[in-house]
């Protein structure tokens, strides 16, 4: 596990992400291999997860557009949240393509971090993550992985990772 910049009682009073305009949105956590196999073997139904290894969303109930399957809107909280995948636990951060490099970046449309991003508590933290995704281990992981590494729009570019050949 990703030790988390955002605490959980930040995340519970959000009403941003787990929340999609299209079904099809970059938005929409991706999963790692080994994540997609572990939620088909915990009997989560193989309909919840996309041919691109993506989750996929459903209608909102509450309103327009669509939710991760696993959100549980009723209460604001993640069904899987013990087991949710990798991007779900970077999540302000991001793994970004952007001119063939891979780079972390940033939601800025996360409120806990519009009031974070200038101080020291966050620089630790974007360096604690910069060099747990520089680990050889991750780094080997996001390349048998590649969907994982998205084009995001309106992010802040945090720090470029040694990826070997970044996907075109």
């Amino acid at each position: 596990m990703i030790k988390q910049f955002v605490p959980e009682e930040s995340c519970l009073k959000c009403q941003g992400c787990c929340r999609f305009k299209e079904m099809d949105s970059a938005w929409v956590p991706c999963l790692l291999e080994e994540e997609a196999q572990d939620l088909i073997g915990k009997d989560i139904p193989p309909a919840y997860i996309n041919m691109q290894r993506k989750i996929r969303p459903v209608p909102n109930p509450r309103g327009e557009g669509f939710i991760c399957a696993f959100f549980e809107s009723r209460d604001n909280k993640c069904r899987i949240y013990n087991m949710r995948p990798f991007e779900c636990q970077l999540y302000p951060f991001l793994i970004n393509l952007r001119h063939q490099k891979v780079i972390l970046t940033i939601d800025l449309n996360c409120p806990y971090v519009n009031g974070k991003i200038n101080t020291r508590e966050f620089k630790e933290y974007a360096e604690y993550l910069a060099a747990y995704l520089n680990s050889s281990e991750q780094l080997e992981i996001l390349k048998d992985n590649p969907q994982i590494i998205q084009a995001y729009e309106d992010v802040l570019d945090v720090v470029e990772l040694r990826f070997p050949d970044a996907p075109k």
